[in-house]
């Protein structure tokens, strides 16, 4: 039976087409299955849309503001448009720079990078490790997890309220939570922010794949995510945002492209004129087709109406949620509540299992890829797990055995191009993991729980 009862909606988006979505993968029980990929919060399958797009550019490639010929000036303006396709997308002010990175931590990075000089920062302990661990040069307040989104605008404002208020601070925060799929309540902390004299820089890794990110509307200063998380493959990112502090830092990156003007002294030294554009962090030979990949699933998102997939996407929450709740062994982590409004990333734990043996499960005996660990995202599992933060655990390393409890969680996470097919195969291998127990013997081989080839469970 499905666990889509609801009657078909006309609002409700259609899984867009991914990459893979026809793979098939051996079951250690016998046979193939179409792999159902339900980690998306860790790399999302490319839209087929973004493949075509790269895939029709790919014969006309050539090197970026480098070279006079036909092919280096299509791929320099094929660039330059996708900045503006980008900074659209995230509805940009006329004066912020849209920078492309590598990733959403090499985004947070140059942005540390840039900080000025005594910068006083402010991240909650909830954030991912590419949000929470940057900031080095700074004068960092760690900020402890809130229960609701009013206590986090209210703990941020006495946080800031109790700082130097003539020193630069800076606000990072999280749209939509790795671990539990919650969306903060940015627009509020942006203004708790300004009000007390700070910047704020979103990490939107997991809210722009499932939610229309507007600078203008949230009113925060900077935006940072990567694309292997919107449907985009190919190592790129995006840092955009206000360009003062980005263009008094140093370049991120000194060398060819960030340069405007490099000349010898007569003393032998090099005197160096750098852009102040967003070129200044750009050095290099960028990576051309990764920024095409952005903004063309921009382009695919946008087109096919976040609305609709918005919606539809809250169907697959709920019809996970429902499940899960059905099973008491299983606890799903939270730190708002039920209520709370989120995206498509949910994690769990279940009682007398090992985190990282049930993940095996799930792909050995059904092919279901998830996520198991603490999902970079120590100090947040930790909490949410009420263990002590010395406690053994790290990211995707099960120390305990299978079978024995582990300080690690689970993770389904989902999206624009998941079929109902793979949620309703989710919610019943949990049921008959839970309620039947393994069908293999598995073992812990090199930091992973694998199945014990050739031994089924006796």
């Amino acid at each position: 039976m499905s666990v889509f009862t609801a009657a078909a909606d006309q609002s409700i988006c259609a899984p867009l087409p991914v990459l893979g979505k026809d793979v098939t993968v051996p079951l250690v029980t016998g046979g193939e299955v179409v792999y159902a990929a339900l980690d998306y919060a860790a790399s999302a399958p490319a839209l087929q849309r973004v493949w075509d797009d790269v895939a029709a550019y790919a014969p006309y490639y050539g090197s970026v503001h480098r070279g006079a010929g036909y092919l280096s000036q299509l791929s320099t303006d094929l660039f330059e448009s996708s900045r503006v396709t980008v900074a659209e997308f995230l509805g940009c002010r006329a004066d912020d720079q849209v920078i492309f990175t590598r990733s959403t931590t090499d985004s947070l990075n140059l942005l540390a990078a840039a900080v000025p000089a005594d910068c006083q920062v402010f991240v909650f302990e909830t954030e991912h490790h590419a949000s929470l661990l940057p900031w080095r040069d700074a004068r960092v307040t760690y900020l402890n997890a809130p229960r609701t989104p009013a206590q986090a605008v209210a703990t941020l404002e006495r946080a800031l309220a109790d700082r130097d208020p003539y020193g630069p601070a800076l606000v990072c925060v999280t749209g939509a939570s790795n671990v539990t799929g919650e969306l903060w309540p940015v627009k509020e902390l942006a203004a708790a922010a300004h009000a007390h004299g700070a910047r704020i820089v979103l990490d939107a890794a997991q809210l722009a794949p499932h939610h229309p990110v507007d600078i203008t509307e949230l009113d925060v200063d900077w935006v940072a995510f990567s694309g292997h998380k919107l449907y985009a493959p190919f190592g790129s990112g995006v840092l955009a945002g206000r360009s003062d502090w980005l263009r008094d830092a140093a370049p991120y990156l000194a060398g060819g492209g960030a340069s405007r003007k490099v000349a010898r002294r007569a003393d032998g030294a090099v005197d160096v004129e750098w852009h102040t554009t967003a070129a200044r962090h750009e050095a290099g030979s960028p990576n051309v087709i990764g920024v095409y990949s952005i903004a063309s699933a921009c382009k695919a998102l946008a087109e096919a109406g976040f609305d609709g997939l918005v919606a539809r996407e809250q169907q697959l929450v709920t019809a996970v949620r429902a499940g899960l709740a059905e099973v008491p062994e299983v606890k799903v982590l939270s730190l708002f509540g039920d209520d709370a409004p989120r995206v498509g990333v949910i994690s769990f734990v279940v009682e007398g299992w090992n985190s990282s043996h049930f993940a095996a499960a799930l792909s050995a005996e059904y092919g279901i890829g998830v996520r198991d660990g603490l999902f970079c995202a120590h100090p947040l599992v930790r909490t949410l797990l009420g263990s002590d933060p010395q406690d053994i655990g790290e990211c995707g390393a099960p120390e305990a055995e299978p079978g024995e409890r582990s300080l690690n969680a689970i993770r389904v996470s989902f999206g624009a191009g998941t079929p109902d097919e793979h949620i309703e195969r989710f919610v019943r291998a949990v049921k008959e993991l839970v309620s039947e127990g393994a069908q293999w013997k598995y073992r812990t081989e090199d930091g992973r729980c694998v199945p014990d080839r050739g031994t089924a469970q006796v």
